[in-house]
């Protein structure tokens, strides 16, 4: 059986892309690995049990068109919690700029973000399991 475990975003800067995802939305450093002078390995994680992201700075120009568009202007990441009002607090209380308020769907509780380059993520509360 195979699970995705890992994807890359594309990012401006190491540090500033650790400072947002680790600090304001709270994700955990996982590595980072100097691979070069200009170069490194930097994975986060947002919790246990979830795909991770690569860190990976721009190296040429048309990777870094693809910075804050990484889905093409659509919802390209999807944060699930099980506890959606805690971790909405948290979030707007770190300075992430929601550009959708959150709205009751079948899914679940869902509220869009926008991340420090612009690309969008929904923040997902589950719907509980119905006994």
């Amino acid at each position: 059986m195979m699970h995705l475990f890992q994807v890359t975003l594309v990012v401006d800067d190491y540090d500033r892309a650790i400072a947002h995802y680790c600090g304001a939305l709270g994700f955990e450093l996982i590595e980072d690995t100097r691979l070069s002078d200009i170069k490194r390995w930097v994975v986060v994680s947002p919790g246990a049990g979830g795909a991770k992201l690569l860190l990976a700075r721009a190296a040429n120009p048309d990777q870094a068109k693809a910075i804050g568009r990484q889905a093409g202007g659509r919802v390209g990441f999807f944060l699930e919690t099980a506890d959606f009002d805690r971790d909405y607090a948290r979030l707007q209380a770190n300075g992430v700029e929601f550009v959708r308020p959150p709205r009751d769907e079948a899914y679940g509780r869902v509220a869009v973000f926008r991340d420090l380059y612009g690309n969008d993520w929904d923040l997902i509360g589950s719907v509980p399991a119905q006994n």
